[in-house]
C-alpha cells in the first residue's frame, strides 16, 4: 500500500510539473513550405474558381499561458495558380500586381482564447494582413494542435479584397464575389523551445 501511494504521488508531481513546464514554455511554429497549403476560393455567377499559393516562409512564437504572439507568415503572391493561364495572367498583372507586390503577409499580435500546451484549441488570432502594398487589421479563426513532437494549424477566413482597394475583376457579363475565401493548413516539427 505504501509503495502505491508513493508511486501515485510521484506520478501526480510529474504530471503537475510537466503541465507547469508546458504552460511556461514558448512555442515556436516553424512553417515548412512543403507541409503548408494555402488555397483560395472565389465565386462567380457561372462557377467557383479554386486555386493555391505557395508559402515563402513563416515563423510564429507564443506562450500558451498568455495572449502574446509574434512572427510573420509570408506567401509568394506570384505563385498564385487557378489552373487557367489567361485568368492567372490577369490576376497577377491587373489584380494582385504581383510583380510590384510580390508578398502577402500576416503578422499576428494577439490570441483570443486559451491555447492548450498539449492538445487542440480553437482560437481567434488578431493581426495585420499585408496585401497589395497595404496592411489591414484582421481577426481569423484558427484551430491549433500542439504536441510534444509536432504542431498543426488550420485557418479559414475571408479577404474583402475589393473593400481593401484591390481591383474588382468583374466584367459587364461576369460578376465575381467581392471576397475571396482563404484556407491555410500547416504542419510542423516540435513547437517547444527553451524560454529566453
Amino acid at each position: 500500500m505504501k509503495i502505491t501511494i508513493k508511486l501515485i504521488t510521484r506520478i501526480f508531481i510529474f504530471l503537475v510539473a510537466t503541465l507547469a513546464w508546458g504552460q511556461a514554455q514558448e512555442a515556436t511554429l516553424n512553417f515548412v513550405p512543403s507541409q503548408t497549403t494555402v488555397n483560395f476560393t472565389l465565386g462567380d455567377v457561372l462557377h467557383t474558381v479554386h486555386g493555391s499559393f505557395k508559402l515563402k516562409a513563416g515563423q510564429v512564437r507564443f506562450a500558451p499561458a498568455s495572449d502574446a504572439i509574434s512572427g510573420e507568415i509570408v506567401v509568394d503572391a506570384a505563385s498564385g495558380n487557378s489552373g487557367s493561364t489567361g485568368r492567372d495572367r490577369k490576376m497577377h498583372k491587373e489584380i494582385l500586381e504581383s510583380a510590384r507586390y510580390p508578398e502577402v503577409t500576416f503578422r499576428p499580435d494577439r490570441v483570443e482564447g486559451k491555447v492548450l500546451a498539449l492538445g487542440t484549441s480553437p482560437v481567434q488570432v488578431h493581426g495585420m494582413f499585408g496585401i497589395h502594398g497595404a496592411e489591414h487589421e484582421i481577426t481569423v479563426p484558427a484551430q491549433v494542435e500542439l504536441a510534444s513532437d509536432h504542431w498543426s494549424l488550420t485557418v479559414h477566413f475571408a479577404v474583402p479584397y475589393v473593400k481593401w482597394g484591390i481591383k474588382d475583376p468583374s466584367t459587364f457579363i461576369l460578376r465575381v464575389e467581392k471576397t475571396v475565401d482563404i484556407d491555410l493548413h500547416a504542419l510542423g516539427p516540435s513547437p517547444w523551445v527553451a524560454p529566453r
